[in-house]
């Protein structure tokens, strides 16, 4: 990726962040029940390491991988003559669709849930949780980005325009940014928001278990999982089984992956939570 385009996706990174942190200081959706400063340096510094991880792996193999499969033809969008516009957007949308189906396999499969459990037991959802995922989940999301590569063809620019909206879409619909209502139920409706991404980090499982979407929210609308109608009052953030402070220090969720595994839907002191009954109103209907 040229210089140019690293430092364009560093400053929107970067801007994003800082707009996101002061909307949500300003305008909170969820009450905070850990330190907000222990948070964020426990989350900034599991970026960190991913970072270090992707500049280690992901620009030595995704670019030459894009030009490789160039030459070959290989990807569905070489099967037809498209117009390059066609060619860029449907790339970001099959890149999307792809991505959902690695977010799934990340929850329905108890190796990769291991590491991507290290995601979820934040105590709170904010922005910095969108920075807060195990090395090793980022290591098997870019063997499964060459998949996607190999399979849908895009282009090196569609790669970069996609990536830079991803990551902006996850630091927004992480954040614990209070919109108005009225706007979140017309925005979810195309893209993924914080309060519908806010139940997918519910503490019950069948709620976890929905809105996989990352960037556009149709996906769930399409496999019929997305799940709107929970207030955010009666949300609380986390896994059961790691809801005290002690469990979810730096040294611990590192090092989690790689130890016994608890019953992660079963806290000390409470019954398993598996399926909390849906609300009777609409399950698409936004809820406050």
């Amino acid at each position: 990726m040229p210089s140019s385009s690293l430092a364009i996706s560093a400053a929107v990174a970067g801007l994003a962040f800082l707009a996101l942190a002061a909307a949500e200081t300003a305008r909170p959706l969820r009450r905070r029940v850990e330190s907000r400063l222990r948070r964020t340096a426990r989350n900034v510094t599991m970026g960190g390491l991913s970072l270090a991880l992707i500049t280690l792996l992901q620009a030595p193999i995704i670019a030459p991988v894009a030009a490789w499969t160039s030459r070959r033809g290989w990807g569905v969008l070489r099967l037809a003559e498209l117009p390059p516009a066609a060619a860029l957007l449907l790339g970001i949308l099959l890149m999307d669709y792809t991505l959902w189906h690695w977010h799934r396999i990340n929850h329905r499969v108890p190796f990769f849930w291991r590491f991507h459990l290290v995601h979820h037991v934040d105590r709170d959802m904010d922005a910095s949780t969108a920075l807060r995922f195990h090395f090793g989940e980022i290591a098997f999301s870019v063997g499964w980005r060459v998949l996607q590569i190999a399979a849908i063809g895009p282009s090196p620019l569609a790669i970069w325009i996609y990536q830079l909206l991803l990551f902006v879409s996850i630091l927004f619909h992480h954040s614990n940014t209070r919109l108005p209502l009225s706007l979140e139920r017309v925005l979810v409706r195309w893209v993924v928001t914080p309060r519908m991404h806010g139940i997918h980090h519910s503490d019950w499982r069948n709620e976890t278990d929905s809105n996989w979407s990352s960037l556009l929210s149709v996906w769930d609308y399409l496999h019929g999982t997305a799940v709107l109608s929970v207030p955010q009052s009666e949300i609380e953030i986390g896994v059961p089984a790691y809801l005290r402070a002690e469990d979810v220090t730096l040294p611990k969720i590192l090092l989690n992956p790689f130890g016994g595994q608890r019953d992660d839907w079963r806290a000390v002191d409470r019954k398993p939570r598996i399926e909390r009954p849906a609300a009777a109103h609409d399950a698409r209907e936004l809820a406050p």
